[in-house]
């Protein structure tokens, strides 16, 4: 009987082994056939020119029921402040289709919009000392689509941006001429927001009523993407009209799958980015590169998605800019966000969590900055 016990035992630490072994080898195989979806591309039709005047085209806006925006919600022991550039916030969700039943989501899928939901309460909470947050549903590019060089992986990239421009143009149509914006988005979101920025602020007079652009969760290329963006990088932690972006890891950091999806996107100048530099912005400083030890980190939104809450934990994280251009914040935290931890202690899902409350101080900033650039009267 023992030895029998032994022999199961000699199995299952073999096959550990095993699994462990396959994982480590052939992650990204995996998680593209667990992602990737298998059939063609289904392109669809332009959207009215009208789609976003319908309130329901939009996560957030202004006028929805009170508890009804998410971009509204506030952490325990945060206090609502007033903003005094009084800009507006045009936030672009990242992706919330995990699905490969198809390369885009519909605007009705129950689960995409749940998770697009509780994504904008953590995400863009940050802005709403703003006058208002404005982020557009859209049909998004499955999350397949980053793991494949497939040509309907570029389609359904198309498709989505082509709905986040019809969103822009009917938020700008709303923003009254003498108020300025801030443009965000996490992920696919920053991915989008690049092409934002080359296609709709570069070179207008947009640029000069832009307070931040926060591109967080994709890499900005300082070589292919950065210059076609009308922006430059915010070198101070006070200066406005400038581009912020960053992504974050644990260490040890696996970063080549990452570096993998980038490399399958070609930068805003049409040239393939390769494993070019990108921009990282500490978080905790507001200014590109060095390391800031955890003292600096006024509060990390620890969220509970069960609950659609939240709390902060001060002084717990970190933050570097490492000479491979990543975020580190030092070995994985020791607060209950492992379930959302991705592989290669990948902590895409917390980029802006991780650092919320010093995200929060970082719009207030450069937008009293900004005010005061602009002599802004209240």
């Amino acid at each position: 009987m023992a030895r029998k016990f032994l022999y199961v035992i000699a199995v299952c630490v073999v096959l550990y082994i095993l699994i462990r072994l396959i994982l480590t080898f052939y992650a990204e195989d995996l998680t593209a056939m667990a992602f990737v979806p298998d059939g063609p591309f289904h392109d669809r039709p332009a959207l009215a020119d009208n789609a976003y005047q319908d309130a329901g085209m939009w996560i957030a806006r202004p006028g929805m029921a009170k508890g009804a925006d998410p971009a509204e919600w506030l952490p325990a022991g945060a206090q609502r402040a007033a903003n005094p550039a009084r800009p507006y916030v045009f936030f672009i969700h990242p992706t919330s289709y995990i699905e490969k039943g198809d390369w885009n989501a519909d605007l009705n899928d129950k689960t995409s919009r749940q998770y697009a939901k509780l994504f904008v309460q953590t995400m863009a909470s940050p802005f709403n000392a703003a006058e208002a947050v404005f982020a557009p549903r859209y049909r998004q590019a499955a999350i397949g689509a980053f793991l494949t060089d497939k040509p309907e992986a570029n389609a359904a990239l198309d498709l989505a941006y082509r709905d986040i421009l019809s969103a822009f143009d009917a938020f700008i149509a709303q923003v009254p001429e003498d108020r300025p914006i801030v443009l965000a988005g996490h992920s696919q979101g920053a991915f989008l927001l690049r092409r934002l920025l080359r296609d709709r602020i570069a070179g207008t007079p947009l640029a000069g009523r832009v307070i931040a652009a926060y591109a967080v969760g994709w890499p900005v290329s300082l070589g292919h993407d950065l210059p076609k963006m009308g922006l430059p990088a915010c070198e101070q932690a006070a200066d406005s009209g400038c581009v912020l972006s960053w992504l974050s890891v644990a260490d040890p950091a696996d970063t080549a799958m990452m570096m993998a999806a980038y490399g399958r996107r070609k930068g805003l100048d049409g040239q393939p980015v390769g494993q070019s530099a990108f921009l990282c912005t500490n978080p905790l400083t507001g200014t590109p590169g060095g390391a800031t030890d955890a003292s600096r980190n006024t509060g990390t939104l620890v969220p509970d998605f069960s609950k659609a809450s939240g709390e902060l934990k001060p002084q717990t994280v970190p933050a570097a800019c490492g000479p491979d251009h990543f975020l580190h914040i030092g070995p994985p935290p020791r607060l209950p966000l492992d379930a959302f931890v991705l592989p290669g202690n990948n902590y895409h899902v917390f980029d802006i969590p991780l650092f919320w409350s010093n995200f929060r101080s970082d719009f207030a900033r450069r937008s009293a900055a900004w005010a005061e650039k602009h002599k802004v009267q209240n």
